[in-house]
This record gives structure tokens, sequence and C-alpha cells, in this order.
């Protein structure tokens, strides 16, 4: 008499014709199944075998599909589903710097992030996403928007190094990045941690603060790195040399990091990232639309990194569509390397799955099909016509059809930690309509806030920051064709004239014009400051300074009252500037100046000595300018200069009202 043995019983047993498990060995089993008890995978094999060894609660026949571990989007801002097409076609800096963070500083709080994640959980789940990769402000809310979605997400906390939404300092924005760690950490589906935002936006304190936080708490690190190609120029030019070793000497890389990014490495750098096992995040479409480049991502393959794959936000993407990057991703590694033969089907296919677990450093719960991980699996029908007909003589074709030919709309079921969030495309966990209609109501709210920043230059550079208004008025005469060192003599021989200091300058400025109803006039300056023993240049000065075409009032000896002056920094380049504003014109003007600052009358007045360079004979000018904020002490200034030219004998045939880009247009 044979003892019979009880089958150990199991929540549910899933079959399908085809089980993809990108475990060590690529085991493909067809017919398959997968068996999961609570939150756990207990077996997979055979369909045959799993069916005959286990008792299920419910059966799960996916028919004519393909079952495989869920995708890892290993790089995203999931709340930025709420800025979606708000503004597209630009440079990244300009993008980035001229339209999100300004949005996001007026917009984002902790239910900004929530509703965004939600969008986002919805989006990607349809495609087939189970674990995600979060980098934004309140990042607690990301964590419990995920949660309430039931997706598994790797969630840091931004940190920069000036005031964010979230905090008005880098010390604040560290200080809840610890508290909202040590109350996530061991979740059974987030895994907090902290991101330094981008070498170009943090410090080197604010870098080692954080990766002693990360390594105090054992979490990851997120952080960009070498997305632009002037991001590295310009951190090669302000620490001589480029991020990443610049990060390991900082002892960035002893935490456990994942790099958005990396398009613009050498193979040293990457044999960098591969001794401290820093994963890569490669975001094919935002790389091509931002035109960042393509990352080597072939090679880093080679060299033994692991490389997974990101969608980035949905703001320079623009969706969470992982089928269409993982199809991008193989395109672009072929057309990089001319190599029909790079990054095949199943490359990728692992890249976006395990290897992209191994990006997060959650590789040992999540990326494949194997007992004791965690039940995060998707299933992908195969009944539409784009995958007819089916050849069955090489195996591996299977990976081809999934990657060549899928689309998000074949995602029919996903299961999270062992729960369904969707099934046969009908979503569990996310009411889509209400977030739709809570989005499209602060759509709204933001539409009129760039609408009014738009209405002037004024509101667009107060908006980028940095702004201060000097004194309103400024009275000024210009000298036209003069012989200024003769000038110069003769002003030192007036007794009640005292020069009281002076510098040396070559100044290369750009006038951007605008057609509004102020006649706005934005100057761009380059202002480099000469030691004239030497003539080597000791300093460069950045500015913006906007002013109006309209004049206050004309004096006597055509002395102008002008009104209004707003100063800013320019930390970033003309070519920013000019594609964020966008002037009607824009016009150069280049000078060599000697600037004295004189006591005339008891009043300091301020004098330039001219030579224009560009445009070619352009000529020789002095300038007398003084600056106020009262009109009254303006007129007895405007009264002085003309004391002063009279003194001077300066014909009035001499004297010039035009300003410096009118004689530009003059001459051009």
């Amino acid at each position: 008499m044979t003892e019979s043995v009880q089958k150990p019983a199991v929540d549910s047993v899933i079959t399908a014709d085809f089980v993809l498990t990108m475990n060590a060995g690529y085991d493909l089993f067809s017919p398959g199944a997968v068996a999961v008890k609570d939150d756990t995978i207990v077996a997979v094999g055979p369909k045959s075998e799993i069916v005959a060894s286990y008792i299920a609660g419910e059966h799960h026949n996916c028919g004519n599909a393909v079952v495989m571990p869920g995708l890892v989007n290993a790089h995203g801002h999931a709340p930025m589903t709420l800025v979606r097409a708000l503004v597209d076609d630009l440079r990244l800096d300009v993008w980035l710097m001229g339209y999100m963070m300004p949005v996001e500083a007026a917009f984002v709080t902790p239910r900004f992030s929530w509703l965004g994640t939600q969008l986002a959980a919805a989006e990607m789940i349809r495609s087939g996403t189970t674990t995600f990769a979060d980098m934004y402000y309140y990042e607690e809310a990301v964590a419990d928007a995920a949660v309430q979605a039931g997706l598994r997400a790797v969630c840091t906390q931004s940190l920069l190094k000036f005031p964010t939404p979230d905090a008005s300092s880098y010390e604040e924005s560290l200080a809840q990045a610890r508290d909202y760690i040590m109350r996530w950490k061991d979740h059974p589906l987030i895994v907090p941690g902290v991101a330094p935002h981008a070498p170009y936006t943090v410090t080197s304190e604010l870098l080692k603060e954080a990766t002693e936080l990360a390594l105090e708490f054992d979490v990851p690190l997120q952080i960009h790195i070498a997305e632009t190609a002037q991001e590295v120029e310009d951190h090669r030019k302000q620490h001589n040399m480029p991020p990443i070793p610049w990060l390991k000497k900082l002892g960035v890389f002893e935490a456990k990091v994942f790099a958005a990014h990396c398009v613009h490495i050498d193979e040293g750098e990457m044999l960098t990232l591969r001794h401290h096992n820093v994963g890569v995040a490669h975001n094919p479409s935002s790389n091509m639309k931002l035109a960042s480049g393509i990352a080597p991502v072939v090679r880093m393959l080679e060299l033994g990194l692991n490389v997974g794959i990101g969608t980035d936000g949905v703001a320079s993407n623009n969706d969470l569509d992982m089928l269409e990057e993982i199809r991008l991703a193989s395109f672009l590694g072929k057309v990089a390397t001319m190599d029909p033969t790079a990054l095949p089907s199943r490359t990728v296919i692992e890249m976006a799955t395990i290897m992209g677990a191994k990006v997060l450093h959650i590789d040992p719960i999540t990326g494949s099909l194997e007992p004791g991980k965690r039940a995060d699996l998707i299933s992908i029908t195969m009944d539409d016509v784009r995958h007819t007909p089916v050849f069955r003589r090489d195996p591996d074709s299977i990976y081809s059809r999934i990657v060549y030919a899928a689309h998000q709309e074949d995602v029919r079921d996903v299961m999270v930690n062992g729960t369904w969030l969707m099934q046969n495309r009908r979503l569990r966990t996310v009411d889509v309509p209400a977030l739709q209609e809570e989005a499209n109501r602060m759509a709204g709210k933001v539409d009129q806030f760039l609408i009014q920043r738009e209405e002037s230059v004024l509101s667009k550079l107060v908006a980028i920051g940095g702004v201060a208004q000097e004194r309103s008025f400024e009275v000024q005469v210009k000298i036209k064709d003069v012989d200024l060192d003769a000038l110069e003599q003769r002003l030192r021989s007036m007794p009640n004239v005292r020069f009281t200091r002076a510098s040396t300058r070559h100044q290369y400025d750009t006038y951007f014009l605008f057609n509004d109803e102020w006649g706005s006039r934005l100057r761009y300056r380059e202002d480099e400051i000469v030691d004239p023993a030497t003539k080597e240049v000791t300093d460069v000065i950045y500015r913006l300074t906007l002013t109006t075409l309209a004049k206050e009032r004309e004096f006597g000896n055509s002395v102008l009252l002008s009104h209004s002056r707003f100063n800013a920094t320019a930390p970033r380049s003309r070519r920013f500037y000019q594609e964020y504003f966008k002037p009607e014109q824009a016009i150069e003007v280049h000078k060599f100046r000697r600037r004295f600052h004189i006591r005339y009358g008891d009043t300091d007045l301020a004098l330039n000595f001219d030579q224009i360079q560009k445009p070619e004979d352009g000529g020789a000018f002095l300038e007398i300018k003084s600056r106020t904020w009262s009109r009254q002490d303006a007129e007895r200034k405007a009264a002085l200069i003309s004391d002063l030219l009279q003194h001077l004998e300066v014909p009035e045939s001499a004297l010039l009202k035009a300003e410096y880009p009118d004689l530009a247009q003059e001459l051009a």
C-alpha cells in the first residue's frame, strides 16, 4: 500500500506558452508555469511539472503569452507626469533651468509628488514595469503613492546646493532624507535612498554628507553623471577633471551608487565605475530628445558594468513605456557601433530585468523568476497580428518577438509582491479618471503661471532668480569721436576734478532686443578685468542688465535720464539666455574700456573711456554717468554733468543720444 503524499499548497499557479526566467542560465520553459505563495516565487518550470506538484488556490492561464520578470525602470522622476509636454524641443539647460525648476518651485508640494506618482504608476503598470527608481522632491509622498499603487520602487530624496521646493537648504534636505530613510528602511516594497542631483548642482560637502548618510543606513545613492558634453566641459574647467574622477576622489563611490546617463565618459571612467560596482541607468529616449548624445553602452557591457534601462521623467521622454525604451536601446547600440549584432534582444531584456535590478542593488529580491525571489512578473500576449507567424526553430526567437514587435498594449497582467496590479488590462489599484481630473485642474494653474511669466522680459528674468533692482534713475551722456587721451589729460588738469579709482576692462556685450510695449533691452555682459601693467585678465564677471528703450527725460546738452534698471548674475551661457528669452534681435558690441571714478562738485561720477572693437570702426567714446534713487538728485547730477561738459568745451555736435546697440545697427 503506497502512502499518499500531500502536495504543497500555493496561492496561485500562473501558466503560459512561454516562461522567461532571466536567471543565470536564461532558462526558458515552453509551456511553462510559476508557482506563487504569499509574496514569493516558490517554483518555476515546465507547465506539466508545476501543475502536478502544487495545489493552487488560483490557476491563472495566460495562454498564448510570455510570462517574464516585470520590467525595471532604472531611472526617472515619477511626479513629472504633471509637467508632461509643458515645454519641449529645448536644450537640457534651458528646459531644466528656464522652465522645469521655476514651475517646480511654484507648484511642487507633497500632493503634487503623490498625484504625479500615481499617474506614473498607472502608466508604468500598463506597460509592464514592476519596479522603478525615482529621484524627486517630497520623496516620501512618492513612496506612499507607489505603495498604494502596489509597485516596487527605489525612492531617493533629491539633494541640491540651492533651495528646492521641499527644503530651504541642503542641510534641511539631508535632515529630511535621514528621517525619511529611518522610517521607510526595510519596507517590503520601498527601498529609500539619497539623490545628490548632479555634480553641477551640488557641492563637495553635500556629496560627502550624502555619501555618509547612504553608508550609515546601507541604502542606495542615485546621481546624474555626464549627461551632456557641456556639463563635462564645464566640470573640467572648474575642477580640472571630469565628474567621475572627482566623485571617486570625494569617496562617493564607496556607497551603493547608481548613475543616470553617463553619456560622455571614457573607458577609464567606465573601469572606475565597474571597480566600484556603480550601476548605470541608460535613458535612450531622453538622451535622444534632448540631443545629449548616445551613451557608450556596448563598451560598458563589454567591460562588465551593470547597465539598466530607464525612461527618465516624462518631461524629457514623454512617456514611461519601458518596452519602447528596450527597443530603442537595442537600435541605438547598433547604430552607435554600426554593428547589427550589438545589443541583441536577449541582452536588452536582461538590461531591463535582472541587470536593472543589479543596477539598483536589489537583485537578491527581484529581476528574475527564481524560487525565493519576490513574485514580480508580467504577461505579454502574443495574440496580435504583429506576433504572427510563430517560428519555433530557435527558442531564443521569443526575445526578438518581445523587443522588436511587442507594444505596451500587449501587456495583459502585472503582479508585484504576489499581488495582481492588473489583470486582462484592467487596473486594480489606481483610479485613473479621478487622477486625470485633478491633474488637468493643476495644469490650468500652471498654464496661467507661465502665461503671466511670459508677459514681460522682467518676469522671465525674475523666474530664473538673482534679480536686483538698482538705483532707479541713471543720468548719462555720450561723447562721440573724441581723442580719449587728450580728454583724459584735460580732466586731470582741472583743479575741481579728483580721480578716485580706475579699472581696465574688455567687455563683450550682447544686447537682446524685444518688440514689446516697453522696448525691453537685456544686455548679457562678459566683463574681463585686466591688470593694466601685465595686460592679463585677473577676473571675469558675467551679468545681465535689463533696461527699457523709453527715457524719462532729456536735459540740456543731451543728458538723458533713464528709469528702472534691473541687474542679475549670469551663471549660464549667452546661448542659454538667447534660447530662453527668445529676443527678436541680438546685437554684439565689443569694447576696450578704461573706467574712472571721479569727484566733481562733491559728487561721484563714472567716466568710461570706450574704444569700440565690434563692430569694426566703431570709434571712440566718452560716457559720463551716475545713478540715484531720487529724481531730484538725478536732476542735480544732470546739471552737474552739463556743467562739466561746458568746462571741457565739448561741442553740441559731439553729443550722442543713442545707445551702443543703436550705433551697432547703424554701422551694420
